[in-house]
């Protein structure tokens, strides 16, 4: 019987390890390989929280499993003392081992809130160069898509993320008709993005690469292929990126963001680069839904995806 047992914790052991191995291979644990300065810190953070409260488990299950050990009824272990009413070593641990606990979670949930506060995150204004030159992003979700507002540029680009290195992106976020929620888990983590209301978030890298970022809570139909990639590049690749946008003959004006705005599943990621855009787009479309603006999603996307689909791509917008 005790051979069996090693046996069987053996293979769950070695299935576990596989498991792990495999999920790592595939890239499924973003969140435990941050490559932005948000990312890390919100990791940085998550291991202190799970290493304290872990101690705090750790340490009871121990005491429980030696209380029944030595106190189990007629094995005579512990002695009995009818008398007893008050320890204070048993009063320093019951109290002083919480008090420690939550004053060090305190400690770091306060200094944490500022580190990582999307609004204004010390992590990365703190160390920022005064005489440097921040990207900022108005970041626009529809039903499906995602349109990357670059004012600085008066440029855009539908679902595609792409930020030079080292340097700080400060992003405006807002939705076209459902809440969703942006997240890049290896550089920055969820906000929420609100119809008729503005959230921010900032993101700051050092490694050059391709990242995965998608919409993370349920929005519909398309929800599975709101995806896009960042792609942190060497600001000299995106000078020319730049260029490159800059060059196309797309414009998105408040007549063709109407349309653009329309539910589009976007199954093989379309990519649209936009080279001018007009002024004031973000805040025209808060102002347009908080008036009432909707894109109403048709039934027969959601009645029969695939002739949906089918017909989606017979106009062109696929």
């Amino acid at each position: 019987m005790m051979r069996q047992r090693k046996t069987m914790a053996l293979w769950g052991i070695t299935l576990l390890t596989s498991l792990w191995a495999v999920a790592a291979n595939a890239n499924i644990f973003w969140i435990f390989d941050p490559k932005g300065v948000m990312a890390e810190t919100n990791l940085h953070y998550l291991i202190i929280d799970v290493l304290i409260m872990g101690g705090i488990v750790g340490i009871t299950t121990l005491l429980t499993i030696w209380f029944m050990w030595k106190y189990h009824k007629g094995k005579n272990r512990g002695a009995y003392d009818p008398h007893w009413s008050h320890s204070n070593v048993l009063e320093v641990v019951v109290w002083g081992i919480p008090i420690i606990a939550v004053g060090f979670l305190s400690y770091f949930a306060y200094k944490g809130t500022f580190e990582v506060n999307p609004y204004n995150p010390t992590v990365i204004t703190k160390h920022m160069d005064p005489k440097g030159d921040p990207v900022e992003v108005d970041v626009i979700a529809t039903d499906w898509q995602w349109l990357f507002v670059y004012p600085q540029y008066h440029m855009a680009v539908a679902n595609e993320l792409v930020l030079p290195v080292n340097t700080p992106a400060f992003f405006r976020l807002t939705s076209s008709d459902v809440t969703t929620t942006f997240f890049v888990p290896q550089l920055v983590g969820m906000i929420d993005v609100m119809p008729g209301m503005r959230t921010k978030n900032a993101l700051l890298s050092h490694n050059i690469g391709t990242y995965q970022g998608y919409a993370s809570d349920y929005c519909g139909a398309g929800t599975s292929w709101m995806r896009f990639e960042t792609r942190i590049v060497s600001k000299e690749d995106f000078k020319n990126w730049v260029a490159r946008v800059k060059s196309s003959p797309n414009t998105m004006t408040y007549a063709s963001f109407d349309r653009f705005a329309k539910p589009y599943i976007n199954v093989h990621q379309r990519v649209v680069y936009y080279s001018h855009v007009q002024d004031g787009l973000f805040d025209h479309l808060m102002m347009e839904v908080m008036n009432g603006k909707t894109w109403p999603v048709p039934p027969a996307m959601t009645e029969n995806m695939v002739a949906y689909l089918q017909k989606q791509a017979a106009e062109h917008r696929d």
